[in-house]
């Protein structure tokens, strides 16, 4: 192994496996408040102690639950560009705080005015690490370990929503306000821990290379791909597609966003694709039930209060098991047709929905009251298989490190957005036109497959600067792709290595077939 000029700290782990490990769960801290939040809402609003204690009406309890999607909105704005200026992991741990913040205050509050500000601050901090996480992992896990990290990332949102699930289901029975507070202040459990590991983990080597420090990014690549080994051949080939690609958007010319995004196709279709996953994961059905299942179980007509929380632990628990299949299957199918099969599904299940609950939602027999029940699990299943794992996977992968920060502000901003939308609205929906809602949402979900199917580029197996080939028409580095030189036999790629620090036309000479093969 080549010396390096200065070591890493003695707590920082060697092994990349177990920094990869760390990293995953540094990040995940952002689904697993926010689906504790969703899953405690849910139960809060099921419990009198919490009803009564606000005197909620319906304005006021889409307010309570919908007030976290305005924090969220409002990071989308403030702090896209936070984690180009500090750091990614730094971008990450202040988010983490500013959600701390935002759960005392909440399991303090005295009135629905406090209640409101303080589930803002929890929005804008789990908004602030919505922006940081995403790109943080995609930069720093190896390309083998990259969809199902980052998809885990939002499979975590069923493990806070389970546990979260759980906590109103005990705490249902207390007396007091205690009911209501003691799962509030649970919420910030995930964001202590990921301040605690934050210390353990390396920053983005992207962001280190951007800055100039080159021989970091170099160790940080080692210290989650190759156990340290910055001789690893993988290490050195994507060392130099990352300064290259670099180097190539610095030589660009630095215009406004608003002039980038008017003279650059790349730019916009980068950004495209983002706004349709952010669309797509909040308007395909799925915050209906997420926020107000408690309803949608009492027109379905399950009406008792224990027996709807009984029902809403099962359910996290069975979309927990579904989106991690969907994320063993990430690379295998591919990002595209993972979205196309979970929206053509939960389409055919959303419209079952629909006329279930106009048939049965008003009477006694209990198998049709069971049928709605069971589509509704089918629904949930179906987005969870697809949209769950690609809600923070994809969107990282089309941005270039240029745009990556800012694009999932503008990600962030707009899911949060539509999720305001969502959870303010559907519940006026529900009482106003019931069944229909659904019919309607279904007629969209049609809508998203047509888009998927049609717009949507391939990332899988690739690292983030080969992807610009989908979408530039081109990569801005010579270096081969990494899968030609994972496919030469390992006695054969030291060579391959070597040649990368040679001029362009020896280089060639010696990549010979190989390059060549990677061209392609």
């Amino acid at each position: 192994m080549s010396p390096m000029p200065w070591e890493l700290p003695a707590w920082v782990p060697r092994r990349s496996w177990l920094a990869c490990t760390i990293l995953v769960l540094t990040s995940c801290v952002t689904s697993t408040t926010l689906g504790f939040d969703g899953s405690m809402m849910n139960g809060l609003n099921i419990l009198p102690s919490y009803t009564d204690y606000f005197t909620l009406t319906t304005a006021t309890l889409a307010l309570n639950t919908a007030s976290v999607w305005m924090g969220s909105a409002i990071a989308g704005i403030g702090y896209a560009k936070v984690p180009d200026w500090v750091g990614r992991k730094w971008a990450l741990f202040f988010g983490a705080v500013s959600t701390i913040v935002g759960v005392v205050l909440q399991t303090a509050a005295q009135n629905i005015a406090m209640f409101v500000i303080a589930r803002i601050i929890i929005g804008f901090g789990t908004g602030a690490s919505s922006i940081a996480a995403p790109v943080y992992l995609s930069e720093t896990v190896p390309v083998k370990l990259r969809a199902v990290s980052l998809a885990l990332l939002y499979d975590f949102w069923y493990v806070g929503g389970l546990i979260a699930a759980g906590v109103t289901y005990g705490t249902a029975k207390m007396d007091s306000t205690w009911a209501w507070r003691l799962p509030s202040a649970l919420q910030g459990l995930f964001s202590v821990l990921c301040i605690v590991l934050i210390p353990f983990t390396p920053e983005s080597p992207r962001w280190l290379q951007d800055q100039g420090r080159g021989e970091e990014a170099l160790l940080a690549l080692a210290q989650t791909h190759s156990n340290g080994n910055i001789d690893d051949p993988a290490v050195t080939v994507q060392f130099r597609q990352i300064a290259d690609t670099l180097a190539y958007e610095k030589s660009l010319e630095k215009p406004s966003f608003v002039k980038q995004f008017a003279n650059s196709s790349s730019t916009r279709r980068r950004i495209f694709l983002v706004c349709t996953v952010a669309v797509f994961s909040m308007l395909s059905g799925n915050n209906i039930i997420s926020y107000y299942f408690g309803t949608m179980l009492t027109q379905a007509g399950v009406t008792d209060s224990t027996t709807q929380l009984e029902i809403n632990i099962i359910l996290n628990a069975w979309c927990l098991v579904v989106s991690l299949v969907g994320t063993a299957m990430a690379d295998r199918l591919g990002r595209k047709a993972l979205a196309a099969i979970s929206t053509a599904l939960l389409t055919i299940f959303i419209f079952l929905v629909g006329g279930l609950t106009k048939v049965y939602g008003n009477s006694t027999n209990n198998s049709g009251i069971y049928g709605t029940v069971a589509t509704i699990f089918l629904f949930q299943g179906a987005y969870s298989f697809g949209w769950t794992p690609l809600t923070v996977l994809y969107p990282p992968e089309v941005l270039n490190y240029g745009l990556r920060s800012l694009g999932m502000g503008i990600y962030t901003f707009l899911v949060n957005g539509v999720g305001l939308m969502v959870t303010f609205s559907f519940p006026f929906a529900l009482q106003a036109i019931g069944w229909k809602t659904y019919m309607i949402n279904g007629a969209w979900d049609v809508l998203e497959l047509v888009v998927v199917l049609v717009f949507w580029v391939e990332t899988s197996g690739r690292t983030l600067e080969e992807i610009d080939e989908n979408l530039d028409g081109e990569v801005h580095s010579e270096a081969p792709k990494l899968r030609a030189i994972m496919g030469v036999a390992p006695e054969d790629r030291e060579g391959i290595v070597d040649a990368l620090a040679l001029g362009k036309d020896k280089k060639m000479e010696i990549l010979g077939e190989v390059t060549e093969v990677a061209k392609e």
